[in-house]
């Protein structure tokens, strides 16, 4: 059982001198990638707020429903392996509640399942442009010039391992899951251009069921 560190006196720990050379990430890419777990909590609470809209018995489109739950759920362990990997990499050891800002849903209502699942690829692509940008920050020194002038590097620092794990982890998840959204948006269109809204249920059916569409 590992040993733990008690104040016997009570109050709070005296603070600990840690060596921090290990800690290499620049302040850039910190701010970024800090920036990146409110960006995913605002996906899942759009997402949240989007299960529920479905869920009400005046839609009552369960198929939507799970399918909003289940990517609310995505996003926020999105955010937890971020945090986690700001954790790894030593830092977030103060100040962690300016990762979360109270986020806000996109919108509250949806008329119809196309317009939810249009508003669902325009939240995946928005994740994705951002976790592009912090790959493009920390795989590329810095310059900063006054009037495209007397340009200065401010760091130079490519941090690999931020960038691959970026790149495998999460940019494959997003390109996958942006395609599958817009084939279901490229479905529903034509159910509900032949079927009209006895489309919108059928495809509900299908997603509660897990069934390809």
């Amino acid at each position: 059982m590992p040993l733990l560190s008690i104040n016997p006196e009570g109050g709070q720990l005296p603070k600990v001198n840690i060596p921090t050379e290990w800690i290499t990430m620049v302040d850039p890419c910190i701010k970024k990638m800090q920036e990146q777990v409110q960006v995913e909590l605002r996906a899942a609470v759009s997402y949240l707020a989007m299960g529920a809209h479905f869920s009400k018995d005046t839609v009552n489109r369960p198929g939507f429903a799970k399918l909003f739950f289940d990517a609310a759920s995505e996003e926020r362990e999105h955010s937890i392996k971020i945090i986690e990997y700001l954790l790894m990499r030593g830092n977030l050891t103060s100040k962690l509640g300016h990762l979360i800002k109270n986020p806000m849903p996109v919108k509250e209502s949806w008329e119809t399942g196309v317009e939810a699942l249009k508003d669902a690829l325009g939240l995946e692509t928005n994740v994705t442009l951002k976790i592009r940008d912090i790959i493009k920050e920390c795989e590329t020194p810095t310059t900063k010039c006054k009037d495209g002038v007397d340009c200065e590097q401010t760091y130079d620092f490519n941090d690999y391992h931020l960038v691959d794990y970026l790149t495998g982890d999460f940019l494959e998840e997003q390109y996958r899951g942006q395609r599958d959204l817009a084939g279901k948006v490229s479905t529903l269109e034509k159910m509900m251009k032949t079927q009209g809204a006895l489309g919108e249920f059928l495809f509900d059916k299908k997603l509660l069921n897990g069934e390809p569409l």
